[in-house]
């Protein structure tokens, strides 16, 4: 019935030569056979209140399934006057019409047949092959225009009767009208298959489009993989030359800590005999003290002196116990920073393992990838073959057309049995078809995971730029522990150079006491010329003592006044003596410039590197 209604819908229209509207019985009649159509088979919904049974679910669907038909539906849900869920599918059928995309529409809801399930039972015609019919056969409804009216219309109530007697015929009329029937028929197929082979160009088009798309695609994924492989190796690079560097400044500072042992214990050992030497030296210089004593008041200053200096050497080596202790700090935490660069070494070699057993993964899933690809290309090229017999086929189809157009006069009997040939041949085409959209779907499908497979691509990628940012942080972290390294290796030569100037001090000091041990204060009657210049002393040329070697000179042979240690102030010195003091203490270092607190004289004594240090400084000792 519907085949008839179909045929007699565009004969009508066809004789009728204009745009059909609402009122036309045959129209009527074609959407009561479809309404029948739909409802076959119907599964029964329970609902609160009943059970209901409409074809409205269905026809529902095909708004989620062709984006083109959302306008329909919204525009049948606006409708004031419908109230019924089978007066809204009566007016989704005629707006369906009127766009000329009814068997679009339909076909796009037979595909899915595990949807149409939920509506209908298994042997319904909408999920048989005689549903796939139908729906070719309303391809031929788009030569039709119709103008119909669905506000005014009550659609709820309408009686959906099929009215046979319009296709039943006399003999009469039967053999005249044969022919047109045969020749409409044929007319018919002719457009069914036009817009077959239409559609067939149409994804034949959109396959070669995808086709250079997934081309595209891998070219760009082969480009992503080679950069990869080229980071990591760079990365395997860095890696070892910061391995090497690691171990070179590892054997570095353990050379640097066992020579900065053997120096302190080279250090301490001298330490300890210049302590007994200055011990013994000190008791020497106290039995002197105690035999002089007697002689004069100048003899117990200078013996207080000493005494003062013993207390300065007390402090020096108290000073000198201070920095080894230092040392030995400095020492633990440097053996705690090298600790630290073992455990930030043995974290990026985990951590590169890590990287490597990735990358592993990450070629196997290219390699699957690749299999998958090749995979495609075959099932592409068993596409084009089928696509170029279906051509061939089209190509015979059309030839046989064209001699059925001239011989149809003389040949009808020969037209009748070539047209069943053909409805085989439609029969197999529209079995192809299915299987071409099959194929088209497994391809879809398989175009999404090869999409989902790049993007999980994509994050391994950005995983790896991560990973990256991290070996480049922790490369920083090792710069800086570097840097550390290097400003401790400075302190330690700092603290060397400090170990000798406080050797050169003690030198000094051992100079001062054998100066004090080796000097004599030549008495006044005992000189009667000056040592140097050698002229006679009179009331006018005075007698002056040196203050450092104890000889008498003339006011012009000893007029110089520089700080000795046995004094706090400037005193007399001679030329001699002073030529050779000042020659040691431009050899040594810088003079201390120290005001003294209670008068305005200079200290003058040598000093250290830095004013804090000056250890020497009489003044400072007197503060």
């Amino acid at each position: 019935m519907a085949k008839l209604s179909i045929k007699g819908l565009i004969e009508s229209a066809l004789s009728f030569g204009r745009t059909l509207d609402s009122d036309y019985p045959p129209l009527q009649q074609f959407f009561v056979v479809m309404e029948h159509c739909l409802k076959h088979g119907l599964k029964v919904r329970k609902s609160f209140l009943s059970y209901n049974k409409t074809i409205w679910g269905p026809l529902e669907l095909v708004e989620k399934l062709y984006p083109e038909a959302e306008e329909i539906a919204a525009s049948v849900r606006d409708l004031p006057g419908l109230k019924t869920p089978l007066g809204r599918a009566r007016a989704w059928l005629r707006l369906a019409l009127m766009q000329k995309k009814m068997a679009d529409y339909l076909r796009c809801l037979i595909i899915q047949r595990d949807l149409l399930s939920e509506f209908y039972e298994y042997h319904a015609l909408m999920m048989e092959e005689e549903g796939a019919v139908i729906v070719g056969l309303l391809v031929g409804l788009n030569v039709i225009d119709a103008n119909l009216c669905v506000k005014g219309e009550d659609l709820d109530s309408q009686v959906g009767v099929i009215d046979f007697s319009m296709y039943l015929k006399s003999d009469d009329d039967i053999g005249g009208k044969e022919r047109n029937v045969q020749i409409a028929a044929i007319l018919d197929q002719k457009n069914y298959v036009e817009e077959l082979n239409r559609q067939l160009n149409s994804t034949v088009n959109s396959l070669h489009a995808r086709v250079d798309s997934l081309e595209k695609s891998n070219t760009k994924l082969i480009e992503e993989l080679a950069i990869a492989k080229n980071n990591i190796i760079k990365l395997q690079e860095e890696n070892h030359q910061l391995r090497s560097e690691n171990t070179l400044i590892l054997m570095k500072t353990q050379h640097h800590l066992e020579v900065t042992k053997v120096d302190v214990e080279a250090e301490l050992q001298t330490y300890k005999h210049s302590r007994q030497g200055l011990d013994e030296m000190y008791n020497e210089a106290r039995r002197q003290l105690r035999e002089e004593s007697q002689l004069r008041q100048d003899m117990e200053n200078e013996l207080m002196v000493q005494v003062s200096m013993k207390h300065e050497i007390e402090l020096a080596m108290k000073l000198l116990e201070k920095d080894i202790h230092e040392k030995q700090d400095t020492l633990i935490g440097l053996r705690q920073q090298l600790d630290e660069v073992k455990a930030i070494n043995m974290e990026m070699y985990q951590k590169l393992q890590v990287t490597e057993d990735a990358v592993k993964e990450k070629n196997e899933i290219i390699s699957r990838l690749e299999d998958k690809t090749n995979q495609i290309n075959a099932t592409m090229k068993q596409l084009e073959q089928r696509l170029q017999q279906a051509e061939k086929a089209q190509m015979e189809a059309e030839n046989e057309d064209e001699k059925l157009k001239e011989e149809y006069v003389n040949k009808s009997e020969r037209l009748q049995k070539e047209f069943s040939q053909k409805e085989k041949q439609l029969l197999q085409l529209e079995t192809d078809l299915k299987i071409e959209k099959e194929w088209r779907q497994t391809l879809e499908d398989d175009l999404q995971k090869e999409k989902e497979t790049i993007s999980q691509l994509r994050i391994d990628t950005q995983e790896i730029i991560n990973l990256k940012k991290e070996f480049l942080k922790l490369q920083e972290k090792n710069r800086q522990l570097k840097r550390i390294c290097q400003d401790q290796e400075a302190a330690l030569q700092e603290l060397a150079s400090k170990l000798s100037e406080s050797k050169l001090k003690i030198e000094d000091i051992k100079e001062a006491n054998k100066a004090l041990q080796g000097q004599v204060w030549l008495k006044d009657k005992e000189a009667t010329h000056c040592k140097l210049c050698e002229k006679e002393f009179s009331l006018s040329k005075r007698k002056h003592h040196c203050r450092n070697c104890g000889e008498i000179f003339c006011n012009a042979c000893s007029d110089n006044e520089l700080p000795l240690p046995s004094s706090p102030k400037p005193v007399r010195v001679c030329d001699s003596c002073h030529a050779i003091l000042i020659q040691r203490l431009m050899f040594h270092g810088n003079f201390c410039w120290n005001l003294h607190p209670y008068s305005s004289n200079l200290c003058g004594k040598m000093s250290l590197k830095y004013h804090v240090m000056y250890s020497d400084c009489f003044y400072i000792r007197c503060k």
